[in-house]
């Protein structure tokens, strides 16, 4: 089974992808791990990145390619990106479609204490970077981001624990934790 977990920057999607590969014994590959790799390949930090990404769609779509290959050749994985889901349905790649969302003072508030610095700027960087990805989404594919009609599964994470979310995905996906 292919499960892939959408969402927002910090809404915990990645937390919650990394327990549910761990649990499940599935290999999990991550855009967002894509995006940072790619960024220090630029010398650029993540928003300088994004601004590039802005004006060279090549970013965007070499990752989405990577997402797109590794999805196609392997069953029993976990796809984590903001456009998983949407690559799954665009593809016709069958999978198990999860989008994690919470509300962006949640989101800013755990961005904030996971990369530290100045509240103020991370939250300006936060909204820039979803608004950035957004409109680069409907211009590339034509995917209007906040269509959630595509998912399987929503899960609002401002209350829920990493643990609970993934235990929801098990009960709602069906699949069982490798002994």
């Amino acid at each position: 089974m292919r499960i892939t977990i959408s969402g927002p920057p910090g809404s915990g999607k990645t937390t919650v992808a990394k327990i549910l590969s761990k649990k499940l014994g599935y290999k999990l590959i991550s855009g967002g791990d894509i995006f940072r790799d790619m960024a220090k390949e630029h010398n650029m930090d993540l928003v300088e990145f994004s601004k590039y990404a802005e004006n060279n769609w090549d970013v965007d779509r070499e990752i989405d390619r990577r997402l797109i290959e590794f999805a196609k050749e392997n069953d029993n994985i976990i796809l984590d990106s903001r456009l998983s889901g949407w690559l799954a349905y665009l593809n016709r790649i069958p999978a198990f479609k999860v989008y994690v969302n919470a509300s962006l003072p949640v989101r800013i508030e755990r961005i904030w204490r996971r990369e530290g610095g100045s509240f103020e700027k991370v939250k300006e960087e936060t909204v820039y970077r979803e608004e950035s990805e957004k409109l680069r989404y409907k211009k590339i594919y034509n995917i209007d981001f906040d269509d959630l009609s595509i998912y399987d599964l929503i899960v609002d994470s401002d209350n829920l624990t990493p643990e609970e979310i993934t235990k929801i995905i098990m009960e709602e996906s069906g699949v069982e934790a490798q002994r």
